[in-house]
C-alpha cells in the first residue's frame, strides 16, 4: 500500500469526441491514497465516460491520465489496455452488471484471479506440481474472498440465480480479486433498495478498511454519496463545475442549476 495522501492518479486536460461529439472536455482530477470520492453530475453529463477512459476501455482524445502503482512506478495509463491497467492496480464494475451469468459464484471470481498467476503454459500442459500448488493458493483466495464477503455458502450457485443484491456484491468480489490499488464503482446502487443501499454503504467503507483502497464512485443515490464521499466532483454537460467536500457541493449554485434548473426553492435540501 502506498502511504495515505500520496498521489496515485492523475488525469491532465483529457478529452474525448466520438464523432462530431465532445463528450468529455479538459477533465482534471487527482486521487491519492486511502480517497474516497464520488463522481456526480445529471443524466449525460459524462460520468461514465470518464470511467471507460480511466479504466482502459476508451482512449482520450487529448490529455494524458498517469498512475502510480504499489511500487511508486508511474506509467501513462491513457496507452494501457483495460487488462493492462487490471494488473497494474486499477479494477472496476459496471453499472449493468456484467458476470459470467452462467458459471458459478467461485468461478467468477478465479477468472479475476488469472492475471496473478506466475504458472507457465506448459505448467498447465504437464499439470505439474507448480500447477497444482497454483490452483490450491486460486482456491484458497477465492472461498476467502468469499467468506470475508458472507457469501460462501453460494459458491457453487450460479452466478444468474444469485439475487440482484448478491450479484452486486459478487461483482465486487470479482474486481477486488485483481488486488487493485483504486477500485472504480459505476452506480453500485443502482436497482437497490434503501435497506441494500445502506448495507452497500457499510460495505464500501470495510472495502476500503479491508483492502487499502482508494475508491472512485459514480453514484445519483445522493443518501449514500453525502454519507460516504468525502469529496466530490461534479460534472456537467462533460465539464467539472465544482470540486469540493460534500457541504460544500450541497449548496453549491453551479451545481444546484445543473441539477434543478434556474427555477424553484429548497435546492439544497434535493442533492
Amino acid at each position: 500500500m502506498r502511504e495515505p495522501g500520496t498521489l496515485l492518479l492523475q488525469a491532465t486536460d483529457i478529452s474525448i469526441v466520438f464523432g462530431g461529439l465532445r463528450a468529455v472536455s479538459d477533465f482534471n482530477c487527482e486521487l491519492h491514497a486511502g480517497e474516497l470520492v464520488g463522481l456526480i453530475g445529471p443524466n449525460g453529463a459524462g460520468k461514465t465516460t470518464v470511467f471507460n477512459m480511466l479504466s482502459g476501455i476508451y482512449t482520450p482524445t487529448e490529455g494524458e491520465i498517469n498512475f502510480w502503482d504499489k511500487n511508486g512506478r508511474v506509467h501513462v495509463a491513457s496507452k494501457k489496455t483495460p487488462a493492462q491497467l487490471n494488473r497494474i492496480g486499477i479494477a472496476r464494475t459496471f453499472q449493468n452488471i456484467r458476470l459470467f451469468n452462467k458459471l458459478t459464484v467461485a468461478d467468477n471470481v478465479r477468472i479475476a484471479l488469472h492475471s496473478q498467476r506466475g504458472i507457465k503454459p506448459w505448467d498447465v500442459l504437464l499439470r505439474t506440481p507448480c500447477f497444482r500448488r497454483d490452483e490450491l493458493q486460486m482456491t484458497a483466495k477465492v472461498e476467502e474472498l468469499l467468506r470475508l464477503f458472507k457469501i460462501d455458502n453460494k459458491k457453487d450457485e450460479i452466478a444468474a440465480n444469485l439475487p440482484y443484491g448478491e450479484q452486486r456484491k459478487l461483482e465486487i468480489v470479482r474486481a477486488l480479486a485483481a488486488n487493485p490499488s483504486i477500485l472504480l464503482l459505476d452506480e453500485p446502487a443502482a436497482g437497490m433498495n434503501p435497506q441494500e443501499t445502506d448495507e452497500l454503504m457499510k460495505l464500501i467503507a470495510f472495502i476500503r478498511k479491508e483492502f487499502s483502497l482508494t475508491i472512485l464512485l459514480i453514484e445519483h443515490d445522493m443518501h449514500l454519496v453525502m454519507g460516504i464521499c468525502e469529496r466530490l466532483m461534479v460534472l456537467d454537460y462533460g465539464r467539472i463545475i465544482a470540486n469540493g467536500t460534500p457541504d460544500e457541493i450541497k449548496s453549491n449554485p453551479d451545481v444546484i442549476k445543473a441539477y434543478l434548473g434556474n427555477e424553484g426553492g429548497g435546492e439544497e435540501a434535493s442533492l
